[in-house]
């Protein structure tokens, strides 16, 4: 059956959240199930967005059900999440038509409910053996999650808009208003719930599972929170308010990179990254900039490059220079793309966007210039794609152009 416009769009939006897996992925590890997914829900049908399905129950992302045959019908009608634990000794599920025929034993879902008060669908899971999940710490991680969707699906609609509206020049500086604001408040609400839901889980337990999971909701907000910090320094930066840097003498810069490889390697495992940082004197700077600058240099060559092909990362000083160079194989950017590469919201043709708002090497330039230095990119086929940041590394060095 052909998908309708707006579901198809639905879709589209969920997959690009790219902290999504890392839900899927945490609800199951945490509670037991063995099938988890996101769900577009209407009056009519049950759509599946995005799905981890350990058990193979073989719905997978644009599969349909007729709504009335689901049980998130009934948290569609009530917007509260819902949860039992042993369908076949449950007073009211033990003959509910929906679990008998699905063989259902444990069940969980709360309703993705945006701001405006439409109905986006349900974050849900399943499995035929019982799990604890009726209860208020599983309910609450839910509920957490399910608002995190709502609100970025609104960032996502809006992100779409201020790109279209990019176009016009009278509404540009509205449109950027309205999705700043958006960033800076109303996201950083449930981000603060699920932080808080992680502190809670990491003091109050000493289980194995549970110190993992408060660590991966730890590790999606603070994700979730860099992407808030990229639009806010994209809009100090267009509103000539710059950066807001706080210099210092570094004299371990080469520790401080090394830490955000260490950081790259253990989020992307399967990626190998050669690494050369000799900075061997010291250098003034922000750290935590320099250290931004180059894990977004990484968060592109790990979205772009080749994933069979070997990141580089090299940084030296010399003659009163601070070099930081990221260099990833794979196909060659055209030699088009290589003047617009550092504007924001650009992204090379193809390009799915997920993981990002198409503002880290806007972000990575304006580090740069704020330091006082230059920033390069080539592409060919035989070197693959390389950043190269020249920065003077003490006070008073020209800068190249």
């Amino acid at each position: 059956m052909e998908l309708a416009e707006n579901i198809r769009r639905d879709i589209e939006a969920i997959g690009r959240i790219s902290a999504v897996p890392a839900m899927l992925q945490l609800i199951c590890d945490q509670t037991g199930m063995g099938f988890a997914a996101i769900a577009r829900v209407d009056e009519e049908s049950w759509t599946a967005c995005a799905v981890l399905d350990r058990i193979n129950f073989g719905l997978k992302p644009g599969d349909q059900l007729e709504v009335n045959s689901t049980l998130c019908v009934e948290v569609r009608g009530s917007c509260k999440p819902a949860a039992f634990d042993h369908a076949s000794r449950h007073p009211v599920y033990c003959e509910h038509p929906t679990s008998r025929v699905l063989n259902i034993e444990s069940y969980i879902s709360a309703p993705i409910v945006k701001r405006d008060g439409s109905y986006f669908g349900n974050l849900c899971a399943i499995d035929p053996d019982p799990h604890q999940v009726n209860n208020t710490k599983v309910l609450a991680l839910f509920q957490g999650f399910a608002d995190l969707i709502a609100h970025t699906l609104e960032l996502v609609d809006r992100q779409s808009l201020t790109e279209s509206a990019l176009l016009d020049a009278e509404a540009t500086a509205e449109l950027r208003d309205q999705f700043i604001a958006v960033l800076g408040h109303d996201l950083r609400n449930p981000l603060a719930t699920l932080s808080a839901i992680g502190e809670i889980f990491s003091r109050k337990s000493s289980d194995p599972e549970v110190m993992r999971a408060a660590q991966r909701i730890r590790t999606t907000t603070r994700r979730m929170a860099a992407l808030i910090e990229d639009v806010m320094d994209f809009a100090r930066g267009r509103m000539g308010n710059g950066l807001g840097l706080t210099f210092e003498n570094i004299p371990d810069l080469g520790v401080a990179l090394d830490d955000v490889v260490a950081e790259i390697r253990a989020a992307h495992p399967h990626r190998t990254i050669i690494e050369d940082i000799r900075v061997l004197s010291p250098v003034h700077g922000s750290r935590g900039r320099l250290q931004q600058l180059l894990s977004n240099l990484l968060g592109n060559a790990v979205a772009h490059g080749e994933p069979d092909s070997p990141i580089e990362v090299a940084a030296w000083t010399k003659d009163g220079w601070f070099v930081l160079s990221v260099r990833n194989g794979g196909a060659p950017l055209p030699s088009s793309a290589l003047d617009k590469i550092f504007q924001p919201y650009w992204r090379p043709a193809g390009s799915k966007g997920r993981g990002g708002l198409g503002l880290g090497l806007h972000i990575c330039s304006l580090i740069v210039k704020s330091h006082g230095g230059s920033m390069q990119v080539t592409s060919t086929p035989e070197h693959g794609t390389a950043f190269i940041a020249r920065l003077p590394a003490q006070l008073g060095a020209a800068v190249i152009v």
